[in-house]
């Protein structure tokens, strides 16, 4: 259900929330790196969400990506999903189709309209401090 982009996001965040918790900021290479993605692309994917202030980008010979404790505590996965994909994920018919709604159901739209709540309530119900806090990087992250 989630993109590549969206999937290299979360983990990208996670990764500079925790170790921005241990007072670190990280560059693009590390980030790439220590996540095995493709550098290039996921430059793209942190630009667009220290764009939108997700993280900070700090320039100069020290610089890199971090989080405040702040956009740790008041951004969660659905923050992340949105700015990369947009909210089709948490709006769209299952179908893609353009017409269905409520009043014109498509033949999944009251099983998908169930799920699409759990997964709005399970992107939401944790921030990005939370779950920096709790997940094992080396089993979890890459």
């Amino acid at each position: 259900m989630l993109s590549k982009s969206s999937k290299y996001g979360i983990r990208a965040v996670l990764h500079i929330a925790h170790e921005s918790q241990q007072g670190r900021r990280v560059g693009l290479v590390e980030i790439a790196n220590y996540l095995d993605t493709p550098q290039h692309f996921t430059g793209k994917i942190i630009q667009q969400l220290a764009k939108r202030n997700i993280i900070d980008s700090i320039k100069g010979p020290n610089g890199g990506f971090e989080m405040s404790e702040d956009q740790r505590l008041n951004n969660n996965i659905r923050s992340i999903v949105e700015i990369i994909d947009g909210n089709d994920l948490y709006v769209k018919c299952g179908l893609g189709l353009d017409h269905c709604h409520d009043d014109n159901p498509c033949p999944i739209h009251t099983m998908y309209k169930e799920a699409r709540l759990k997964i709005i309530n399970i992107h939401c119900n944790f921030s990005i401090e939370q779950l920096a806090s709790s997940l094992d990087y080396d089993a979890v992250i890459k």
